[in-house]
């Protein structure tokens, strides 16, 4: 079968909600006239009609946090250390110091649009999901969680639409092997807005970030704000989601893709 490829990660844009708005990405856009004081400067001696057309060069400036549009969150991100049920606790990894390995792996998707917005999914329903697509865990799968989130990207409510991934259903991935994980929704937990009512009913502090938490246990990855999930299958494809190489951060954008067929295969 050729290879064909299927675009996982949503733009970086100005006018789309992605994010709560104090934290949105914000992209200012030079035209190719603006940008002809910057080259003058480089090249001494030169004038504005010595370019065609007066014409220098496109380019945009971007203001954003490394958890802006589709991006893999580092061990870090989640807590100071991490595998303390994996040989002990130890400092947790920057996003530069994630293993390569862990993001060109076979990928598994998980339906789970049929989840109402703030449920937390737990180890049986992951469990549930994987016999009803047939597929049985191997180590360094890449395991994403198609929400209702993803038909509610471009729309007011996306930060606060999906299922979330809480403790036990991340530990049931991790102890299996998988160490990168995704969703389409905001975040790998539930919405903010419900674990907030949950909390205030009950007081219990291991629902906080509950899925998350999991990587002091069990360092581990995840992608979050993937896109187009609809388009995959339960298995059968590999998922290519490379970090941007930041020294220290909590996280990275990433352009990930889902890859099917035999790349040795013709066009």
């Amino acid at each position: 079968m050729p290879r064909r490829f299927v675009d996982l990660s949503i733009y970086l844009e100005n006018d789309v909600l992605s994010d709560p708005p104090p934290l949105a990405p914000k992209i200012t856009y030079q035209q190719h006239a603006d940008t002809l004081p910057e080259f003058l400067q480089m090249l001494p001696g030169t004038k504005a009609e010595d370019f065609p057309g007066g014409e220098a060069a496109a380019a945009e400036w971007v203001t954003l946090t490394t958890h802006n549009g589709t991006h893999l969150d580092a061990p870090w991100h989640f807590h100071s250390t991490m595998d303390e049920k994996a040989g002990g606790a130890r400092r947790s990894m920057t996003i530069d110091e994630v293993p390569l390995d862990w993001c060109f792996r076979p990928g598994v998707k998980l339906d789970f649009r049929h989840f109402p917005d703030g449920y937390v999914a737990g180890a049986a329903d992951v469990e549930a999901e994987l016999r009803r697509i047939g597929h049985v865990l191997k180590p360094l799968d890449i395991v994403v969680v198609n929400t209702r989130a993803g038909s509610r990207y471009g729309h007011n409510d996306f930060v606060s639409a999906g299922c979330g991934m809480g403790y036990e259903a991340t530990m049931y991935l991790l102890e299996r092997g998988v160490r990168l994980t995704g969703t389409d929704a905001w975040s790998w937990d539930a919405p903010f807005q419900y674990t907030a009512q949950k909390f205030a009913e009950t007081g219990d502090t291991s629902l906080l970030w509950e899925g998350h938490k999991a990587g002091r246990d069990i360092g581990y990855c995840h992608l979050e704000k993937l896109h187009n999930l609809e388009a995959l299958p339960g298995d059968g494809f590999i998922i290519s989601c490379f970090p941007h190489k930041i020294r220290g951060a909590s996280a990275g954008w990433t352009r990930a893709v889902a890859i099917f067929g035999d790349p040795d295969a013709a066009e």
